[in-house]
């Protein structure tokens, strides 16, 4: 079988005729955060693994894109949070372009909500914080993993992790120097809703700074 074969076909209309509903008006909306958490709300009751997984693009100082999935850890009305290795490809990139934009997809839901904006490190009280309250192995493995580098063997991971575990033995283990939280703040936040033959519904919120108000359109699919 090639890889196009295993492309699921465009669906029927009797496809479409089954999966159709009636949701709600989203266009009503004002405040993109509280859209936002409703549907992360519903998404955690649907989606059979981390909700909260999002894609996060970044780029280089040259520009080149990268993408990968991490975990959304907070979200209010100052951005989205998520927390990494400084060193990673994903710190390194932020460091030199402070730029980021994130996807959520929650197919069980049919929904995908994408944001845009500018990048900031939390305070050392916010990622102290969220790092004690990881699981210790979790913590230990912070300070073992030299993220994103070349590992010679799974074996030299693992030594790693034992001789952290031995340092730390029974006592406090504190947030890495090279291990912090980053915040996207969003001047772009985009809705989007399955709906019957393509016709999505498009809700984006824009602005120019974090402290002007919110510009909403619909846009077409």
């Amino acid at each position: 079988m090639s890889g196009r074969d295993a492309i699921p076909p465009s669906p029927s209309e009797a496809d479409y005729a089954r999966e159709a509903d009636a949701p709600e008006d989203i266009f009503t909306r004002e405040d993109p955060v509280a859209l936002f958490g409703e549907w992360l709300a519903e998404a955690r009751k649907r989606e059979p693994n981390d909700p909260n997984a999002m894609a996060l693009a970044t780029a280089d100082a040259d520009g080149a894109p990268d993408v990968r999935m991490v975990l959304l850890k907070d979200v209010d009305a100052r951005g989205f949070t998520f927390y990494t290795n400084t060193e990673s490809a994903k710190g390194l990139q932020l460091g030199a372009n402070a730029r980021a934009g994130l996807c959520f997809h929650w197919k069980s839901l049919r929904r995908q909500v994408r944001v845009r904006g500018p990048v900031s490190e939390v305070s050392a009280h916010e990622a102290d914080a969220y790092f004690a309250s990881r699981a210790r192995d979790s913590r230990i493995g912070a300070w073992a993993s030299k993220q994103s580098r070349p590992l010679e063997s799974r074996f030299a991971l693992e030594k790693a992790v034992a001789a952290h575990a031995a340092k730390f033995h029974v006592g406090a283990i504190p947030r890495p120097p090279f291990w912090t939280g980053y915040r996207v703040a969003p001047l772009r936040i985009e809705f989007w809703r399955d709906r019957a033959f393509r016709l999505h519904d498009r809700m984006v919120f824009e602005r120019d700074r974090e402290d002007t108000p919110w510009r909403i359109m619909r846009l077409y699919p």
